[in-house]
């Protein structure tokens, strides 16, 4: 997360002069936030919970991480930006929440938030048993598809599905290795050559299981995109940037379902 942060440039200026984090594919899913409860469950280090803010939103992150629910709150308490951050596990404070009385209009996820969950359908569940009757769940997140590849575009491995676990040495640098990509307020220098000691373990769950978990939890999927390109972060070499920081294959490879977006209902 240090390293991450690193990249940031002057987030509180931004933040205090009508900034946001959000792309237009979430902020299309989301829509009208003025007034709206929001959960914005894995939030890491809270820009885009702000970014919510900044929309009207109501708006609680949660996370696991102390440093960077730490980091949060500060940038918080920099822009005055209303919003309420939980250090917590997901799953404990989904739980939690469902046996008290606070309800939500909006669940929000975002981008690499799957892989971090071992049970997808006692989250899915969660998930709903937290919002109001008419509620909505918004996941924006990498496609599995997007993880058959190695960095160089080469098909390297099986579509995920069931959960297994994926061994990596560790999170990298995605902030830097991004080139401005994921730092609207401004790319700096920051921490250069990171190397993450800490390994991790992801979990791998197919498109449909993820729908599946959703439905079968009570809410109806009322959207689902795909698209070809990533917003922000360049996981492969060689992606091509537009205007709007969308990353797109280069020239020669073909269109690939590399991120998707989904909204389900509560009934």
């Amino acid at each position: 997360m240090p390293a991450h942060e690193s990249h940031r440039a002057d987030q509180a200026a931004f933040f205090r002069g009508g900034g946001s984090t959000l792309f237009a594919e979430e902020r299309a899913l989301l829509g009208d936030l003025a007034g709206r409860a929001v959960a914005h469950l894995m939030c890491n280090t809270g820009q885009d919970t702000l970014s919510l803010a900044q929309l009207g939103a109501t708006v609680t992150g949660v996370d696991l991480s102390d440093s960077a629910i730490a980091s949060a709150r500060e940038l918080a308490a920099a822009t005055q930006l209303p919003a309420t951050f939980v250090r917590a596990d997901v799953y404990d404070w989904l739980r939690e929440t469902a046996a008290g009385t606070q309800r939500f209009d909006i669940v929000y996820c975002a981008y690499g938030v799957i892989c971090w969950l071992a049970d997808l359908h006692a989250w899915a569940r969660g998930v709903a048993a937290i919002l109001k009757p008419g509620g909505r769940c918004v996941l924006v997140e990498f496609h599995p598809v997007s993880n058959m590849f190695d960095q160089q575009w080469r098909l390297a491995a099986d579509y995920p599905a069931g959960g297994r676990l994926l061994a990596l040495p560790g999170i990298g640098d995605y902030v830097g290795a991004s080139e401005g990509g994921l730092t609207p307020s401004g790319y700096a220098e920051g921490m250069q050559n990171f190397v993450n000691p800490e390994p991790c373990y992801l979990h791998q769950w197919g498109l449909g299981e993820v729908v599946t978990a959703l439905a079968e939890a009570g809410l109806a999927i009322t959207a689902l995109h795909e698209y070809p390109y990533t917003n922000g972060e360049r996981p492969f070499a060689e992606m091509r940037a537009d205007a709007d920081r969308r990353m797109y294959p280069p020239e020669g490879v073909p269109a690939l379902p590399l991120l998707y977006g989904l909204a389900a209902r509560k009934l």
